[in-house]
């Protein structure tokens, strides 16, 4: 019977050390939970959102050359962002849409994915030249002859 008894104290001992392993395991893991939560709720960094439109700015026509004696009558509006000014200067969206259609060949703006194509450089090339302040072009005209 003493055997039994000396063996008795040691299992709850053990058993006891066990439990507060898995205590400390399971406030460590709620405690990790918690943290990921907090970050993701709260201190997440918000991904950046697009510019809301503001007001557009229609342009004069121009007439640019293209190749092979050819010329494009090409007018565009400015889609400005937000709490852009209004009174934005047009002179350098034409003159960037001037220096991207020059020399372009008719037949390829005849293509309507390739009009897109040079509708979406000039719309990085504006973006640059505006400082985010024009987000968009529309074209108003677009005669080939």
């Amino acid at each position: 019977m003493s055997v039994v008894d000396i063996a008795a104290p040691e299992t709850e001992e053990v058993e006891e050390k066990r439990g507060r392993k898995k205590l400390v395991l399971v406030v460590l893991l709620v405690i990790a939970v918690a943290a990921a939560a907090g970050w993701w709720f709260v201190l997440k960094p918000a991904a950046p959102s697009r510019p809301q439109p503001g007001a557009v700015l229609k342009l004069d026509a121009i007439q640019v050359n293209l190749a092979d004696g050819h010329y494009l009558r090409i007018g565009i509006a400015l889609q400005a962002s937000k709490g852009a000014p209004t009174d934005l200067d047009g002179s350098k969206a034409l003159d960037a849409t001037i220096e991207l259609f020059s020399g372009q060949p008719m037949d390829k703006l005849s293509v309507r994915s390739s009009r897109d194509r040079l509708k979406g450089e000039l719309v990085h090339r504006l973006d640059t030249l505006y400082d985010g302040e024009v987000i968009g072009v529309y074209f108003t005209d677009f005669v080939t002859q």
